[in-house]
């Protein structure tokens, strides 16, 4: 901590109760990107950020898409010649089941769990209004104590996160030249535990397909037709069955060219806060890894890439028994790729493989279901490094490095339109149950990420 954070800190302490009511006013607006009903609320969530922004000497606007709208704001004074793009998302997803709510999704609440944790319940309140204004409030603290910010600021807050976020390329790519940055800070990730503050330096890519096997020309008496005639559900769960060998790696050629394994250290790290499979598998109640032999459970879900058959239909799904013998059947399949991984050659090497296992007598077609490639911050970075070290001040145990199994599309949308890499900070938990009823974010994390990022600021301005 220096002399100039260390009142930021005390200000931060001071006025938590007035920024969780900042944080209550946003998780109010009902701002569900996916729903045409709501639309207006995305506008008025726009809208309060950006009053919000400009009362903190912001140059701030709400900037028109097709879609729902995105606000930016570029603080006009910095004590350092360091950039920094921030980015979050006001949008929040469906409520369905009401009836699973607890309380209004969209008046939030500070509720006691039985351990003593106070967590804030409401849509949005971990993914991601308390995140984003985490980083807000940081600045807000800034600028209460110093009048400015110790780095060059700018804000990107988008509102379709969470229904596809088709506009956000096309915006980065016409605005690029204002929103040029040195990194990017994206707030919209967790810690491994309650303790243990973490970036994300690995997001695993994707690969999604669909494949249809077509045998007869129509649904057949299985007695009639039974043994004579191909099966397509029959084929298909062969073919698909031969993607992986009993070890569990994937067969087909070049699947793991330029993958690499997380050094020693990385995985020492991972192993001290995972000691057992169990602290990955037991809360979702199962007890043996499967995939790759020689990894953890969690080194495969961070840092190895994943077949997985997502669903498989055909034939009679209905009530009760038909003998049917069915023409056709569908699966549908993921890759999550790790960083060095090609999606199109995956794709292309899948379909191929497909093929190759399949009767003369099966037609097989595809259908993409997109792609995107994994990310990954070099473990060298300054910036990464200097993060990590803030981090581990204010949360007082070493902060680490560590992957994450899903995708986020923005950091590869800002690396191809920005040319500029991301540092993915965030303080959600895994049982914020985020898209679920009864979404949470504990107090803590709220307090603590807003410390977090007055520490971050600081130290950037040093490096």
């Amino acid at each position: 901590m220096t002399e100039s954070s260390e009142p930021v800190l005390k200000q931060v302490d001071q006025d938590l109760e007035k920024s969780l009511d900042r944080l209550f006013d946003l998780l109010r607006i009902p701002s569900i990107s996916a729903q045409p009903k709501h639309a207006d609320d995305c506008r008025r969530a726009a809208e309060w950020l950006r009053a919000e922004l400009t009362g903190l000497g912001f140059e701030a606007s709400v900037r028109e898409t097709p879609g729902h709208p995105m606000v930016v704001g570029h603080d006009p004074k910095a004590g350092s010649a360091l950039h920094v793009l921030f980015y979050g998302h006001y949008d929040v997803q469906p409520t369905d089941p009401l009836t699973l709510w607890k309380s209004d999704p969209f008046e939030p609440s500070v509720t006691t769990e039985a351990d003593g944790r106070k967590i804030i319940v409401a849509r949005g309140a971990s993914d991601d209004k308390g995140q984003l204004l985490t980083f807000i409030e940081a600045c807000r603290a800034w600028k209460a104590v110093h009048g400015t910010l110790p780095v060059k600021v700018s804000l990107l807050i988008e509102g379709e996160e969470e229904s596809g976020g088709a506009n956000l390329m096309p915006f980065l790519k016409a605005n690029a030249s204002e929103l040029k940055a040195d990194v990017a800070l994206i707030c919209d990730t967790g810690m491994p535990d309650r303790k243990t503050p973490a970036i994300t330096t690995g997001l695993r890519g994707l690969v999604g397909e669909e494949v249809e096997i077509i045998c007869a020309t129509h649904d057949l008496h299985s007695g009639m037709f039974g043994n004579a005639a191909r099966n397509p559900i029959e084929l298909l769960c062969k073919a698909l069955g031969t993607v992986r060998d009993d070890k569990g790696r994937v067969t087909f050629p070049g699947f793991y060219d330029n993958v690499v394994v997380p050094s020693q250290a990385v995985r020492a790290q991972w192993q001290k806060i995972f000691s057992d499979d169990s602290v990955t598998l037991a809360p979702v109640g199962l007890t043996h890894p499967a995939g790759e032999e020689g990894f953890t459970a969690i080194e495969q879900i961070w840092a190895r890439p994943s077949y997985e058959i997502n669903g498989i239909s055909g034939g009679y799904e209905g009530d009760g028994f038909k003998t049917v013998l069915p023409a056709r059947a569908m699966a549908k399949i993921s890759f999550r790729l790790v960083p060095g991984q090609d999606p199109e050659a995956v794709r292309a090497a899948f379909r191929a493989h497909i093929r190759s296992v399949l009767p003369s007598d099966a037609k097989v077609s595809f259908t993409e279901h997109g792609a995107s490639t994994g990310f990954a911050v070099p473990e060298n970075g300054p910036l990464l490094q200097t993060a990590l070290g803030a981090l581990s001040e204010e949360w007082g145990v070493p902060a680490v490095a560590i992957g994450c199994g899903g995708s986020i599309p923005v950091v590869a949308e800002v690396k191809e339109a920005l040319d500029m890499d991301s540092l993915l900070v965030g303080f959600a938990q895994d049982d914020d149950r985020i898209h679920s009823p009864n979404e949470q974010y504990g107090v803590e994390s709220f307090h603590k990420g807003i410390r977090s990022w007055v520490r971050i600021l600081d130290a950037f301005s040093r490096s």
